[in-house]
């Protein structure tokens, strides 16, 4: 199978292994308690972010673009820019049930988003290399909320001192800041939003 693998695929896999990093990196500072980590983790989402643009890129640069290429793409994107983003608020003190629930829906959302991309990609492009927009906000969109955990994390608000608090509702907690999370999950799985892709 490696040997079917085009230059893009090996971007795409530095994708996944950026994720995979951010992952271990969130876990490591619950572990610790070091901001060093927290930082770390929070600095894997732009890394991602470098090799999923480039292995779009290097694939239409090579005329090598496949099925394949595109569900590898999809399957890295949901480790960088669902499952890690999703740890990371994790490690950061979103942790009541209510919290819970709001990052499994945001990672279900961006699972479903990445589907229903790949199942609409040839539709949408019309005969052309590339679609022309997005339904729904883009996966890798979700790097900005690794940026506002890295912010909340520069300005010592983890913890039971991120932004907006933590309401008890009912049996469970959550923190305002997991809103975010449901707003970015919402806004992918939208098919009325239209995103032109540049």
């Amino acid at each position: 199978m490696l040997r079917e693998f085009h230059l893009a695929d090996v971007l795409t896999l530095g994708n996944a292994a950026c994720g995979l990093a951010g992952v271990f990196f969130a876990m490591q500072y619950m572990s610790s308690g070091s901001l060093a980590h927290f930082f770390a983790a929070a600095a894997f989402s732009p890394a991602a972010l470098l090799f999923d643009w480039f292995d779009g890129r290097v694939a239409r640069w090579r005329h090598q673009q496949s099925v394949l290429g595109r569900e590898l793409d999809s399957l890295a994107d949901i480790i960088s820019f669902g499952v890690a983003p999703a740890a990371l608020a994790f490690a950061a003190g979103l942790r009541g049930g209510w919290d819970w629930i709001a990052l499994t829906y945001f990672v279900c959302c961006g699972v479903s988003r990445l589907a229903r991309y790949n199942v609409t990609a040839e539709r949408l492009s019309a005969g052309h290399d590339k679609v022309a927009y997005f339904e729904g906000t883009p996966i890798p969109t979700t790097a900005l909320l690794t940026g506002v955990l890295a912010w909340a994390a520069w300005q010592d608000r983890l913890g039971e001192h991120l932004y907006g608090g933590l309401w008890t509702i009912g049996p469970g907690d959550l923190h305002a800041l997991s809103l975010l999370f449901v707003l970015s999950g919402t806004l992918m799985i939208s098919k009325t939003l239209h995103i032109p892709k540049l």
